[in-house]
């Protein structure tokens, strides 16, 4: 059962909440749910944390991507997909999106493939190429880009 909370103390509480760290919208509208903010209030405090710039959803968004893409290193399907999750915009994705740069992104790819190499057990190469790629495609990586980069890393013998 949730507990119930005045405006106010909700508000001082999901300031410290969006403070701590980037949130979207949806986990704040989850987190006010849980504190027992309902409807009008529960919107006006969204509207309180979006005027005082606790939230904002394109900031959370480019965020997010850098940190997927920098600390885990998961491509861009999937952190499009995580944020889609996350009820973001589409304007916000594509701005997310632009976090990420290009010559970065090939890199990272080609050491996440260099990396799993040595852990592929099989011996021709067209199959430790489809290993790699569907390895990269399962982190979130395109087919295309990820079939060239394995290309590139075992070549045809």
């Amino acid at each position: 059962m949730a507990k119930w909370i005045s405006k106010k103390d909700a508000l001082k509480k999901l300031q410290r909440y969006c403070a701590y760290q980037d949130r979207c919208h949806q986990e704040v509208r989850n987190k006010l749910r849980d504190l027992g903010l309902y409807g009008d209030d529960l919107e006006e405090v969204i509207t309180d944390l979006i005027t005082d710039n606790f939230l904002n959803e394109e900031r959370f968004a480019r965020s997010y991507a850098r940190g997927k893409f920098r600390m885990k290193q998961w491509g861009r399907v999937r952190i499009k997909r995580e944020l889609k999750q996350r009820r973001v915009s589409d304007y916000c994705i594509r701005k997310a999106m632009e976090e990420i740069d290009e010559s970065d992104y090939q890199e990272t790819l080609k050491q996440v493939l260099e990396k799993r190499l040595p852990k592929i057990k099989e011996t021709k190469a067209y199959q430790v190429r489809k290993k790699l790629a569907d390895y990269a495609v399962r982190r979130g990586y395109e087919m295309g880009l990820a079939w060239e980069q394995a290309k590139q890393i075992v070549p045809d013998v």
